[in-house]
């Protein structure tokens, strides 16, 4: 079963940015998106919850320098995006916790 990730404006915002920054990472990045799609618990993809601030969130690997956090929900099979960068930079960034009722509720209603 592949979970739904979902790409919130925010996250299309910094990925953008990420991607102009870090062109060599694009194969990476693509890669670890693919791998989350189909199992979030890929060991390569080192998910973890984060603790802080940043409580309630959780992030993956791009490499060892790079990651990305996101919210993850698996009861209804769907991952928000929520950032992409650097290690220390991620844990210095004003995240806000993504209302994740105003994606699902079309799921719900469609089921």
């Amino acid at each position: 079963m592949t979970y739904r990730l979902i790409y919130t404006n925010s996250y299309i915002k910094r990925v953008s940015k990420f991607v102009k920054k870090h062109s060599e990472l694009i194969s990476q990045y693509g890669k670890t998106l693919k791998l989350l799609e189909i199992d979030p618990n890929q060991p390569s993809l080192r998910l973890h919850p984060l603790k802080g601030k940043l409580k309630g969130l959780y992030s993956i690997s791009i490499n060892i320098s790079y990651r990305i956090t996101l919210e993850f929900f698996v009861t209804e099979k769907e991952i928000v995006l929520v950032n992409v960068g650097h290690h220390d930079c991620i844990n210095k960034a004003k995240i806000k916790h993504v209302d994740i009722s105003r994606f699902t509720s079309n799921i719900n209603n469609t089921s």
